[in-house]
């Protein structure tokens, strides 16, 4: 019912989109470095991603102005519904990328709303100078066997409005391929760890900047602040960051797979 749901709000918002979201007084971020507005769900706002990008920019000698729009348990056509002031804030201006995400978001209603809901925001994004990036999510702990369902989502995405393709889930997957008892997850087997939010910071960190995630310090970082954790395993997420990079190009041609999926509860469409 929720899918449907906002599916049906979905044709109100072709009709009345600038009507939907109250205007409140958004800060401009200081000119500089890159800017990138973050909007999403808790998977975004739990250990503060867009800080621990920043962070990880400025360990660099980088520097990348962020913020975000997030609320709990959101897709994407929420926060054109009026769930957040996304709308307003992409008008403000003066962004490089936008940042789109939502839960896992399998194959079937929910890969074609995510579409659908993307080529909604492209306009809005487009309008202000801005390319839209796909974040891509994971699934929950014990869903993994649909991980490549999940990339295929959000790379369909990012190709319908020509955005840049964010990995993010694919580097956690390279990451427990080397080591399959990194705690990504967090304790409820859904939101990610620090150690998670820390490996998708670095995955967008390099496809923003360019800059070889491998050549970073070793050093570490959630919620924007250090984190404790050995050389040895910030190389290794820094390696994995890189290889989900390097696998799925930032502007990807998606064709569909195959594979059954089964429907979450956890993620949201």
């Amino acid at each position: 019912m929720l899918h449907h749901t906002r599916v049906l709000a979905t044709f109100a918002t072709l009709a009345g989109l600038s009507c939907l979201n109250a205007t409140r007084s958004i800060a401009p971020l200081p000119p500089g470095g890159h800017h990138v507005l973050f909007i999403g769900n808790s998977l975004t706002y739990v250990n503060d991603l867009p800080a621990t990008v920043a962070a990880i920019a400025r360990s660099a000698g980088d520097t990348i102005r962020v913020a975000t729009e997030a609320a709990p348990n959101l897709a994407l056509i929420d926060h054109l519904n009026g769930g957040t002031a996304a709308v307003d804030h992409i008008a403000q201006g003066g962004w490089e990328y936008v940042v789109l995400q939502q839960g896992p978001t399998p194959k079937g209603i929910c890969r074609d709303s995510l579409i659908l809901w993307t080529k909604l925001f492209d306009p809005l994004i487009r309008k202000v100078g801005a390319k839209p990036a796909l974040f891509m999510t994971w699934p929950a702990s014990d869903q993994a066997g649909i991980f490549d369902d999940v990339r295929v989502s959000f790379q369909q995405a990012a190709a319908a409005v020509n955005g840049l393709f964010l990995p993010a889930g694919e580097a956690w997957r390279s990451a427990l391929r080397v080591d399959p008892t990194l705690a990504v997850y967090g304790p409820d087997g859904f939101h990610p760890s620090s150690i998670g939010t820390f490996l998708a910071a670095l995955e967008i960190y390099e496809r923003i900047t360019g800059r070889d995630a491998r050549t970073l310090p070793p050093v570490a970082f959630s919620n924007g602040q250090p984190l404790a954790l050995s050389v040895a395993t910030v190389r290794l997420l820094q390696a994995a960051a890189h290889d989900a990079n390097t696998v799925f190009p930032a502007g990807p041609t998606v064709t569909d797979d195959a594979k059954p999926t089964t429907p979450q509860g956890a993620g949201h469409c």
